[in-house]
Parts: structure tokens; C-alpha cells; sequence
């Protein structure tokens, strides 16, 4: 009952926070940052594979953030919206900054090396092993297993077919669980 009265408080504080913000509240908007940006730049991170682009991506996330959030009708969590936003934003992102050769190529090549991966601070050992794997695999992995998106709309995200989705989901886990296994 406690648990529940704390999380009515929460919303209710958000929610005050978020209208704050909407009316132009710069210091809201940095407390409404200060909650959100290590989520943010996580799904970032894992999506990307990259420390620098992840840093970038969320920095885009909160420009938007700020533009964007009138478009806020709080019919769902805030927090959802802003996976959402994120999401599409570290998605955009990798669409914006690769060519299609590039693609091509990353399609068959791991993300991070084993190295990068075991230096960034605040990651298990699931989350290191899953920056290594090459992108799509990796954007498929994230959004399914992590976030829980069904792979109809992982498809609709990536604009690839969803038994595309489902082989590259599985390829992930195969790595996953072949890389486990060899630790």
C-alpha cells in the first residue's frame, strides 16, 4: 500500500513537473533531465554501440525533449513516451549518420570490440556482450528482449520484414549464449 501511495506521489510530482515544463520551466526541464538521462543514454548506448554517438543521440533526445513535449497528452507513463522518443531518435541517428555501404558492411561486423565494451562504467556483463553484437542483431535484441517491443513493430521501426526481425533476434541470442558460455 506504501509502495503504491509513493508511486501515486511520484506521478502526481511528474506530472506537475512535466506541465512546469511545458510552460517553459528551464529548471524544470533540468530536474525532469536529471531523472531521465541515465535511462536515456543507455537505450542510447545499446542501440548505438557507440560512447560518443549514445552522448550525441541523447543530447538530441533532450533538444527534442524540449520542442516536443507539449506533444505529451499524458495518456501513457512519461517515461514510456520518452523510450519511444528515444528509440526512434538512436534509430533516425543511425540512419542519418551511415551510408548504405556502410550499413552493408556494419549488417555482418560486430558493434563495439571486446575492449570498448568492458570499459563502459555502469554495465553487467550482459549489457557488455550486448554492444558487441553487429548492429541490426543488437537493435532487434534491445528492443525485443530489453525494451519489449513485439517484432511487428521492431519491423515497422527498422523498415525490414518480421521474420527479418525474428532471425536477427535469434542471431543475437546464439552469440549472446556462444559468447557466455566462452567467458
Amino acid at each position: 500500500m506504501l509502495i503504491d501511495a509513493e508511486q501515486a506521489f511520484a506521478q502526481q510530482s511528474e506530472h506537475a513537473l512535466i506541465e512546469r515544463v511545458k510552460s517553459g520551466d528551464q529548471a524544470a526541464y533540468a530536474t525532469l533531465y536529471e531523472l531521465h538521462v541515465k535511462r536515456v543514454y543507455s537505450l542510447c548506448l545499446r542501440l548505438l554501440a557507440d560512447k560518443e554517438h549514445a552522448e550525441d543521440a541523447t543530447q538530441e533526445v533532450f533538444v527534442q525533449l524540449w520542442h516536443k513535449i507539449a506533444n505529451f497528452d499524458g495518456r501513457s507513463q512519461f517515461s514510456t513516451w520518452l523510450h519511444s522518443v528515444t528509440s526512434n531518435i538512436a534509430i533516425s541517428y543511425i540512419r542519418k549518420h551511415k551510408s548504405w555501404f556502410q550499413k552493408v558492411v556494419s549488417f555482418e561486423q560486430s558493434g563495439m570490440d571486446e575492449q570498448s565494451a568492458a570499459d563502459c562504467d555502469g554495465f553487467n556483463g550482459l549489457d557488455k556482450l550486448v554492444l558487441r553484437l553487429p548492429e541490426r542483431a543488437r537493435m532487434v535484441f534491445v528492443l525485443h528482449a530489453i525494451e519489449g517491443y513485439r517484432h511487428e513493430e521492431i519491423a515497422s521501426m527498422l523498415d525490414m520484414a518480421v521474420g527479418s526481425s525474428k532471425s536477427q533476434f535469434h542471431r543475437a541470442r546464439q552469440l549472446l549464449k556462444e559468447w557466455y558460455e566462452n567467458e
